[in-house]
């Protein structure tokens, strides 16, 4: 990371280092040692457990009883939520009048203990010891503890919880006791509560949604047929959802035990009353089962629940286990990403993708939460996070899940419709955030006007049918999808006579919520763009390799041939704002003509922003919460240049305030491309371990799931270079200096591929599949089982790429002489020390230094013919250039440099470069030479060596830049290749290596330059 940069983040927030560790770095799990009572409630989060339907958060089954405050009870089902209206001081037609809230349901997690008449939990008596561990091999939470009571009782607890993986509607708990010291009674109570207290009503927009009411009510309580077997039937108050929830028991005991239950209103318990003997153990299994209406008819509820829970009794706690160990195993088989050299990150990398695995929807009618199934946190809304975020990684691991979440999306079609009509748009809209289709976000500014989501959605679907090759999803569902969003996105815009007919995207919100209701946002119109083309693609493709079921889709939504054109038309012709002066992309039509945010006078208190200044004072500076068209330049990267990441790169990074969880993977993945290697590890430091760390301080309400996966995303798609453009995959892999190696595999046409690297080389691997195709560095290579494939990642040279005036031949006396010749006849003082800057700098741009502080005045015309007029007098001085003027040693050397194949390139300033090497018969030495003429930004910008690098089809990292010129050693460095200088140390004290003369010059020094 430059120094510039590094100084921009420690104003913006203190720069990241690893806190003291707040859980053991184990590899495979998580685990605490002892009971940390401040922490709880962060504890509760990270140790949650889920199988994508069930939630549970790492609550003690014997309660908290702690500090006030310091505990949440959470029990979560995905997609079970209450709804209640919106109240707005001041409405509007189109708001949304209802909110949905994903519910904390029936606690069934309940388990009692009484030693002797006297009650266990771990703020009584005295613990002796404390374990707690996560166990993401086995996905069971472990606990460990051995508590003496106040009379002097010694017990151990084992206890032992699992939210079944392959089982929808199922949890169980295993609790075992031992008594140390003494014979006598020990009493289990299980119980289930149904009164839960909902959050406090708060300013945080983060968290979940406060209510003064129960959202469940009680309807019936019962027994079962089986004696330890109870149940609770609750409905919701508005949505008018059944939620039963249903528990039976195995009790293990040598001495029999006594039973017997409770039924008050909002609380069942069984109780079971033990004798032991010193030294014995009894256990008490515990299984739980929810079911609602959402899912299956009323009537059905019950028999259901005794369905599970019977099947359960039958294979019992440890087969249960066992089965849920081998649908581990498969999991880590495909998904698991290996760090050797640093346990803090390996554990955070396996910590997320656990998560992840048990907060997805896998039924095709639920997704995936922001805070995913551990919190309260966005009211379990599902955002743009799916797509963007969650899906990459699900789609290179586990594609069928990414599948269920993109049929969620077409089951959800009809609302996204509906919310258009309401829009006045054609079409469908699909909403910021919801549970069941409707949208739920009251602020529009940050919410409907970030109709971005159709086109993310469109790009899922797009990604995933290219890795996956699901043309049935593709006819079936997701066509309908693209097409109907498309409808949306032809209608919003227009075809502007203001920007010369160019289509227009009017008053929408991208991804960075600090700047709102903006025309032309760049992330909006370019993803859109891509959209457009997808789609008329899409129905080409079928068109001719399903014609059957284009046809009924045309008849289906009524799709003309002249609105697929149209697609074509508003693609070609989209906008995208652009400043010339600055050679970047504009986030909007206004955003750089906004003051930017005094970053120097902020305190770090006053981050996150939006908790402490009102939108407005936000919305008129030029500052992010996250990344915005950075992000546009990592999903679309194919259709930008490298010199225009890193500019645009760099304009926006020191703006962005990441008080967004989603924007440092984001950052971390281009930062590893524009080869920034120590931002890239920063950024994604900041990533990994976001909540294992309490990074944000907020992990006690509920993990963040898009930073788990983007955590990945880094590794993945910025160490690895992972990219898929037009069905081609494609790496470009990094190791960082932290690291020893690292692997990875990825699932590609259901194909499973695995990505070694380490020190010396980068190893693909087919593990399972009949042949890939991939792409290393540019270098297509063909994949089988038979044997892997090899490739080098060390630095070594390929190319020197040269600037021409004072490194080939020294014309820097001619360019003098026609400026002097200028400058005098303009009356302008102009000097040999005012003519060192303009080495390296562009024809205009030298004429503008020339003509400073001079009191003259031009026109853009007249200054064009002042330039023309020296360039003039310039050529007819270079007619006098001979092969004699190579400087010393550049023709040896390049001779040299040719004999060992290594390419060679020329990136000057100079619009006459081809005529100079003609002059100096060189031309044969050079296989490439950037024309400045098609660069947008001179050096210092690295673009022209960027251009050389890439017609030598050389990575810049295996280039060596040779450069006279201050401005010339900055665009090398830029570039992320090493700079030799020639010249003084006054002048070129920057550069990587800094020689005198060029006679000094040699291959072997290049080389070591590399080394």
């Amino acid at each position: 990371m430059s120094a510039i940069r590094r100084s921009v983040i420690e104003m913006k927030m203190k720069p990241y280092e690893h806190p003291a560790a707040l859980y053991p770095y184990r590899e495979w799990s998580l685990g605490e040692d002892a009971y940390d009572d401040e922490n709880n409630q962060r504890s509760e989060s990270v140790f949650a457990l889920g199988n994508g339907y069930i939630g549970l958060r790492g609550n003690f089954e014997e309660g908290y009883h702690g500090q006030a405050g310091s505990s949440v009870t959470g029990n979560y089902l995905n997609g079970f939520f209450d709804s209640e209206p919106i109240v707005y001081p001041e409405g509007a037609y189109g708001y949304p009048s209802r909110n949905q809230a994903m519910l904390n349901v029936t606690n069934a997690q309940i388990i009692e203990l009484n030693i002797e008449g006297q009650p266990f939990h771990l703020n009584s008596g005295q613990v002796h010891r404390f374990e707690r561990k996560l166990d993401m091999k086995s996905g069971i939470l472990h606990r460990v503890i051995e508590w003496e009571s106040p009379a002097g009782h010694r017990v151990l607890l084992t206890i032992r919880r699992m939210v079944a993986l392959q089982h929808k509607h199922l949890a169980a708990i295993h609790y075992a006791v031992t008594a140390l010291n003494f014979a006598g009674t020990i009493t289990f109570t299980s119980a289930m509560e149904g009164h839960i207290e909902r959050p406090e009503v708060t300013d945080d927009p983060r968290l979940g949604a406060g209510s003064s009411e129960p959202s469940l009510l009680l309807e019936a309580t019962g027994l079962g047929e089986d004696d330890s077997l109870v149940w609770m039937k609750q409905r919701t108050r508005h949505t008018q959802f059944a939620l039963l929830t249903a528990m039976s028991h195995q009790l293990q005991s040598a001495s029999g035990y006594e039973m017997s239950k409770q039924l008050e209103e909002e609380r069942l318990s069984v109780q079971f009353v033990v004798p032991v003997t010193s030294g014995e153990t009894v256990s008490l299994t515990k299984y739980i089962t929810y079911h609602t209406s959402k899912d299956y008819a009323e009537d059905e509820l019950m028999d259901r629940s005794v369905d599970v829970l019977h099947l359960a009794a039958e294979s019992g706690f440890e087969d249960l286990a066992k089965e849920q160990q081998a649908y581990l195993d498969t999991f880590w088989s495909h998904s698991d990403v290996e760090i050797n050299g640093d346990p803090a990150l390996q554990q955070g990398i396996r910590f997320n993708a656990f998560q992840l695995l048990q907060s997805v929807g896998r039924d095709s009618v639920t997704n995936i939460g922001a805070k995913g199934l551990t919190g309260e946190g966005y009211e379990g809304h599902y955002f743009w996070d799916t797509e963007m975020y969650m899906l990459p990684f699900f789609t290179s691991t586990q594609p069928e899940i990414s599948r269920s979440l993109l049929d969620f999306r077409y089951a959800t079609l009809g609302k996204a419709r509906e919310r258009a009509v309401v829009m006045s748009q054609k079409g469908a809209l699909y909403p910021w955030r919801t549970i069941d289709g409707e949208e739920n976000s009251s602020y529009f500014p940050a919410g409907t006007a970030q109709a971005h989501i159709n086109a993310d959605i469109a790009y899922g679907i797009k990604q995933y049918v290219l890795a996956t090759g699901d043309n049935e999803f593709l006819v079936t569902k997701g066509a309908e999808m693209l097409f109907e969003t498309s409808r949306f996105w032809a209608d919003l815009g227009h075809f502007n006579p203001a920007r010369d007919g160019a289509f227009c995207i009017d008053a929408v919100t991208g991804p960075d919520e600090y700047t709102a209701i903006v025309n032309n946002n760049a992330y909006t119109n370019l993803m859109v763009q891509d959209q457009f083309n997808y789609a008329y693609e899409t129905a080409e493709f079928l068109r001719h390799q399903y014609p059957q079921d284009y046809g009924r889709l045309q008849r289906e939504i009524g799709l003309t041939e002249e609105e697929v054109e149209g697609w074509l038309e508003a693609a070609a012709k989209m906008f995208i704002p652009f400043d010339e002066q600055l050679g970047i992309y504009a986030q909007d039509d206004t955003f750089l003509t906004k003051r930017k945010w005094d970053f120097d006078n902020t305190p770090a208190d006053k981050y996150p922003l939006l908790l402490n200044y009102h939108p407005l004072v936000i919305y008129r500076h030029q500052v992010l919460k996250q990344a915005d068209l950075v992000m546009a330049m990592f999903l679309l990267g194919d259709q930008f240049s490298l010199a225009d990441k890193i500019r645009n790169y760099n304009y926006y990074e020191p703006l962005t305030t990441h008080d967004s969880s989603l924007s440092p993977c984001i950052h971390s993945i281009m930062s590893a491309e524009i080869g920034d290697l120590e931002g890239a590890y920063s950024y994604f430091d900041r990533t990994v371990r976001m909540d294992l760390d309490d990074i944000n301080h907020n992990a006690k309400d509920g993990l963040h799931m898009a930073a788990m996966s983007g955590s990945w995303m880094s590794i993945v798609n910025g160490f690895g270079g992972m990219r898929l453009y037009n069905g081609q995959l494609s790496f470009n892999p990094v190791l960082p200096l932290q690291w020893d190696s690292y692997r990875f595999k990825i699932t590609n046409h259901g194909q499973l591929l695995e990505i070694f690297v380490d020190r010396q080389a980068v190893v693909y691997t087919l593990l399972e599949g009949d042949g890939l195709e991939i792409s290393h560095k540019g270098h297509p290579i063909m994949l089988s089982q038979a044997e892997p494939v090899r490739y080098p990642i060390t630095k070594h040279l390929e190319a020197v790429i040269f600037d021409l005036d004072g490194v080939i031949t020294d014309s820097a006396e001619y360019h003098y002489q026609a400026w002097k010749t200028l400058a005098d006849g303009l009356d302008v003082p102009f000097d040999r020390d005012k003519n060192e800057r303009l080495k390296g700098v562009s024809r205009m741009e030298s004429l503008e230094i020339i003509l400073e502080n001079s009191g003259l005045s031009f026109t853009k015309a007249e200054k064009e013919r002042l330039a023309k007029q020296k360039n003039d007098n310039y050529k007819l001085m270079i007619q006098r250039i001979t092969p004699a003027d190579l400087l010393p040693g550049i023709a040896e050397l390049l001779t040299s440099l040719q004999e060992q194949g290594i390419a060679v390139g020329l990136a000057s300033a100079s619009q006459n470069a081809a005529l100079i090497l003609e002059r100096l018969e060189a031309g044969h030495w050079f296989q490439a030479v950037a024309d400045p003429g098609d660069i947008r930004k001179g050096k210092p910008d690295p673009e022209i060596f960027l251009r050389a690098a890439e017609m030598l089809d050389v990575p810049p990292c295996n280039c060596i830049g040779v450069e006279d010129a201050a401005a010339g050693v900055m665009a090398i460095q830029a570039a992320g290749m090493k700079a030799v200088g020639i010249g003084s140390v006054e002048q070129l004290g920057a550069a990587d290596l800094l020689l005198a003369s060029t006679i000094e010059l040699t291959v072997t020094k290049l080389q070591k330059l590399l080394a």
